[in-house]
């Protein structure tokens, strides 16, 4: 969380955060989540907006899920 005060989020310059995979990883844990928002995830691993949006995709497509919804569960109210 430290790199947040190096890049803030929506200045639209990545270059003082390195991108690495762990850095990737966090910050898809953390959007998975909810735990951190898409500007403050992409200043942590220092990409763009658009960059962790398409990364976080191919994250959602290749990962399971790791929650159960279980069967009895009442249904949602539709407006």
């Amino acid at each position: 969380m430290k790199d947040l005060k190096t890049n803030p989020p929506g200045n639209g310059h990545t270059s003082r955060v390195k991108t690495t995979p762990e850095n990737v990883k966090e910050a898809h844990e953390a959007l998975f989540r909810a735990t951190m928002n898409l500007p403050a995830a992409a200043a942590h691993c220092g990409m763009t907006q658009k960059e962790l949006k398409m990364t976080f995709w191919e994250y959602l497509k290749y990962n399971d899920p790791d929650y159960e919804v279980p069967e009895n569960s009442p249904p949602l109210p539709r407006r």
